[in-house]
């Protein structure tokens, strides 16, 4: 394979304007990007990032090159490329990117291995198809790796899988738990893209319909609010009873997915588990239900026991195909089961993805100070790190706070001062 592989180089203007309109959103980051073109903290490293191709994903990769990074990026997802974003990553950068949208799971997993033949140093994952594909498959590989950064829920739900099991060999940050990404990034830019992108696929109102959440972490928490807001009746489905409990709390009727199932006009997943739509749920659906997935990987919904269900699938809209079923009934799935949000929309706001990004840049730093001090183990980002860049958005955005005065920090450090 030659050093790229995107589906057109002439999108690269587009993609482009694109990218430098996310940039304006993106204070934080872009302060990031100065220093690091001072300090050059990645100089002589070489990085294989696997992320959605995004524009906010492009203002990342400039950020790790000007920290003198040789950076290859492939996409974590085979439907959440942006092909002209990836065409100026090549063109205007000269950042080797392989990643088409739409690209099938045998191109994908060779993209994959593309990305990996730079022989990283430095991995940065978005779902950890980029760790597994390398502990599976590449093993001779483990040793050149200082460490790594992982995105989303999904993939530190896998990595502390492989720490339990000893599998890991070598330390991964967890950025999907700092304080500034799963507080913003989950809940108010999952929340918004995903209304987004069930929105731009199908045009429906939301208004009036019974809306089905799947999950109540802090990405369905997100979904759910936004759908409320849209007028929608919004019922959340849950394992964990805490969290169950606070879905109740905060307003939401809360049932087992099977009796939602026959009254729920859209569904959306986000939990990160497998088959949280399954064919008994299908089987009692309304004629006509839409059925969607935010959560990293597809696995969420039952597709292969849909298909077998079916007596027909056509494609009725952009990224909307109609399932048949014998009876007559027919069920929507969005975007092939995929991240409806990259799918059929553009993803998190800039905004947002800031906070998201500037944890990647600077967790990956971390992991190059420490090189060496660290065990093969899941490690959450550094407190101080989430608070400085909780500092600069607020300092971006205008907004000042108040400072804890001598005598007050003496008050909270002390025990004798009672009633």
């Amino acid at each position: 394979m030659q050093n790229y592989d995107v589906v057109n180089l002439e999108l690269a203007e587009g993609g482009r304007r694109r990218i430098e309109w996310a940039e304006r959103e993106m204070p934080v980051l872009r302060s990031i990007i100065e220093r690091f073109a001072r300090e050059r903290p990645f100089e002589g490293l070489r990085m294989a990032a696997c992320l959605h191709v995004t524009t906010e994903t492009a203002n990342l990769m400039r950020a790790l090159q000007a920290g003198g990074a040789d950076v290859v990026l492939t996409a974590s997802n085979p439907l959440s490329t942006q092909d002209d974003v990836a065409a100026c990553l090549v063109s205007h950068f000269e950042i080797p990117v392989f990643a088409i949208k739409g690209e099938d799971n045998a191109t994908y997993y060779k993209h994959i291995n593309a990305a990996l033949d730079h022989r990283p140093h430095l991995t940065m994952d978005d779902g950890a198809d980029l760790v597994s594909t390398l502990h599976m498959e590449r093993r001779e590989q483990l040793s050149e790796i200082i460490g790594g950064t992982e995105e989303t829920t999904t993939g530190v739900i896998r990595l502390r899988a492989m720490a339990k099991d000893n599998e890991l060999k070598f330390p991964v940050l967890a950025v999907n738990d700092a304080m500034t990404k799963h507080f913003f990034d989950n809940r108010y830019g999952t929340g918004q893209s995903t209304i987004d992108g069930v929105i731009r696929a199908t045009n429906i109102l939301l208004a009036g319909k019974t809306f089905v959440v799947g999950g109540y972490g802090w990405c369905s928490r997100g979904l759910a609010m936004r759908a409320r807001g849209m007028g929608a009746n919004v019922i959340v489905t849950e394992v964990d009873h805490l969290k169950a409990l606070e879905a109740v709390m905060d307003g939401f009727r809360v049932m087992p997915m099977i009796e939602a199932s026959p009254i729920g006009d859209i569904f959306v997943t986000l939990t990160g588990d497998i088959n949280v739509i399954d064919k008994h749920h299908f089987e009692v659906m309304k004629d006509g239900a839409i059925v969607a997935n935010s959560g990293h990987f597809n696995v969420e919904l039952n597709i292969p026991a849909l298909e077998e269900m079916a007596v027909a699938k056509r494609l009725v809209r952009p990224f909307v195909e109609a399932y048949e079923l014998p009876d007559g009934r027919t069920i929507h799935i969005l975007g092939e089961g995929r991240l409806i949000n990259l799918a059929a929309a553009e993803g998190h706001p800039a905004s947002v993805m800031d906070m998201s990004f500037a944890n990647q840049a600077l967790g990956a730093e971390y992991i190059v100070k420490n090189a060496g001090k660290l065990e093969n183990k899941v490690y959450a980002i550094p407190e101080d790190i989430d608070m400085e860049i909780a500092r600069l958005k607020l300092e971006s955005m205008g907004i000042e706070i108040d400072v804890l005065t001598e005598e007050q920090i003496a008050y909270l450090s002390s025990w004798q001062e009672g009633t």
